[in-house]
């Protein structure tokens, strides 16, 4: 899968003045740091490395640790051993307070009898900020996230959608280096879900803060990060661009979490690729062919084996074909665009080629 498109940096959108930081400095450096609950290792031994302005993402499933590590990043939680630092500075002791971190949570926490401008201004306001500049900052950050004309509403009238966004104006205006999001697409539907997407990237580029984004989803990391970090029981089982981790990933772990693949292991892969180990073929890379038809016989640099149709599933702009191999019960899936009504050759039981080239085939530790 490639790398979604990023939209182009606007900019003339800035919330807030951001100091000057050594170039050499990453954002957030962690040393060998574990976290324990008891007899639980949350975190175990990670070592991670976000660089100044980029989209970095933290995905796993539940319980795989990335919400407690960024937790330990913010200052909620203090690591059980291990070093901490953000823009240089060593920070593993210090209190949330004293971090130049802002996080936005999937539930918004905005307070309900103020006007959108007002939760936009309440850090300013706090601080003990003039009201003239702390408005004119609000209404600058509101503009930043398209929201310029909403500052005199509150919350409850507005969206889903509108309310995520003035929670980022919020946790922007001050300009941090670093802004955490936990989950913060978890509760909008697919379409609004898609739409906010489009505005964090949009945000992100237009401000250059680093944004550090834990999510479960695969599709919402993949198109939104420049680079990001797999977890898998408390520990980080790869880093690297979205595009690398897709088609080469490190793992087992990481190729079935990360999309859909074919993970073939034992007397499978032999038969199928050819040798011992365990592999992972994306469904998207195998195309089907009537055993008897022009595109049946495999080309140069291709493999193929027969099988059957055992089943079709309709996953709407895709068709997930479900092929059992012959001589066996291994299953092979692979996807056809949904474009039109199916070839005589894919319905089910009917016998098949399956194929696919050999640099598609990643090899991965069982």
């Amino acid at each position: 899968m490639a790398e979604a498109a990023r939209p182009d940096a606007r900019t003339d959108a800035r919330i807030a003045p951001r100091p000057v930081r050594p170039a050499a400095a990453p954002a957030v450096r962690l040393t060998a740091v574990r976290k324990e609950f008891g007899s639980v290792r949350a975190v175990d031994h990670a070592e991670l490395t976000i660089h100044q302005g980029e989209f970095f993402s933290l995905l796993g499933p539940s319980g795989s640790g990335k919400t407690t590590l960024l937790r330990l990043i913010a200052g909620f939680e203090r690591p059980t051993s291990g070093r901490i630092e953000l823009a240089g500075r060593e920070v593993t002791a210090l209190p949330a307070a004293r971090r130049d971190v802002h996080t936005v949570f999937q539930d918004y926490a905005l307070f309900p009898h103020m006007t959108v401008e007002q939760n936009v201004a309440y850090a300013l306001t706090v601080a003990g900020v003039r009201k003239s500049e702390r408005l004119a900052r609000a209404r600058e950050a509101l503009r930043t996230v398209r929201l310029d004309d909403h500052g005199p509403r509150r919350p409850a009238e507005l969206s889903g959608g509108q309310r995520q966004r003035v929670a980022l104006a919020r946790a922007l205006i001050d300009g941090p280096g670093l802004l955490l999001l936990d989950e913060p697409l978890g509760a909008l539907d697919l379409q609004l879900r898609q739409e906010m997407q489009r505005e964090l990237a949009r945000i992100q580029r237009a401000t250059g803060v680093t944004f550090l984004l834990v999510t479960h989803d695969q599709e919402e990391a993949l198109t939104l990060s420049d680079r990001l970090a797999v977890l898998d029981r408390g520990r980080i089982a790869q880093i690297g661009p979205p595009l690398e981790i897709y088609e080469r990933p490190a793992t087992a772990f990481v190729a079935g979490f990360v999309g859909t693949t074919n993970l073939l292991s034992g007397p499978a892969a032999v038969r199928v690729v050819g040798a011992p180990g365990t592999y992972s073929i994306r469904p998207e890379r195998i195309r089907i062919a009537a055993p008897d038809g022009p595109d049946g016989t495999p080309g140069p640099g291709e493999r193929s084996v027969p099988g059957r149709i055992a089943e079709i599933v309709h996953a709407g702009a895709h068709l997930r074909c479900v092929v059992r191999l012959d001589g066996g019960d291994d299953r092979l899936t692979a996807l056809r665009l949904n474009s039109g009504p199916l070839p005589p050759a894919v319905r089910p039981g009917a016998a098949v080629h399956l194929l696919w080239r050999v640099d598609d085939v990643s090899a991965v530790p069982g």
